[in-house]
């Protein structure tokens, strides 16, 4: 069984460590717990981790945020991996920051690498992780503001909140959607209560 685990993110410097590229810090936190590297291969940076007799292709697109759904679907054809394999890591301003939720499909939610991925799979049906980053931004300044650095008191949180969300990565390829949607989506609403 062949899993594809996609980060959304921004290649170059200036994009490291922005709220728009947790997609690719939650991928490294995979990466960094089997010991692997990324390499730069065809459209994203990849490498590979066996995880519960499974095989995990994890992947950061180098094609910018706006253009992911291409190197989701090269890699999805090239190793012959079923959408119901597929899992997206996304940020997202409609959850508060703290906030992280499995999802098996739904709409993009203005979120233009959802929505060029939904553009170029011709579906969206698959599932993905939302990491929520908030929406503490004034009228006309969105960009901005997922393009920007975490505040000081995110950053203090976030190295828990991505631990949480890459265990929430695996688990999905270990227990399947439906059972980690139940084991993570309801012990956030209860903590949340």
């Amino acid at each position: 069984m062949k899993y594809l685990i996609v980060g959304l993110g921004n290649i170059g410097k200036e994009y490291e460590h922005t709220r728009h590229n947790i997609g690719f810090e939650v991928v490294d936190y995979i990466a960094n717990k089997f010991d692997k590297q990324f390499e730069l291969s065809r459209l994203a940076y990849t490498t590979n981790v066996r995880y519960a007799g499974k095989s995990i292709l994890l992947i950061k697109p180098t094609t910018y945020v706006n253009l992911s759904g291409k190197a989701v679907k090269y890699w999805l054809s090239v190793e012959k991996i079923p959408l119901s394999n597929l899992l997206i890591i996304v940020d997202d301003i409609a959850f508060p920051f703290g906030t992280i939720r499995l999802k098996p499909k739904g709409s993009n939610g203005g979120h233009n690498g959802l929505a060029d991925i939904e553009k170029s799979l011709g579906t969206s049906q698959y599932a993905r992780i939302r990491f929520g980053i908030g929406n503490n931004f004034p009228f006309g300044k969105q960009v901005e503001y997922v393009l920007g650095k975490w505040t000081n008191e995110e950053e203090m949180e976030l190295p828990t909140l991505i631990e949480y969300a890459g265990n929430m990565a695996l688990d999905f390829v270990k227990i399947g959607l439906q059972n980690t949607m139940n084991k993570y989506n309801k012990k956030i609403k209860n903590e949340k209560e």
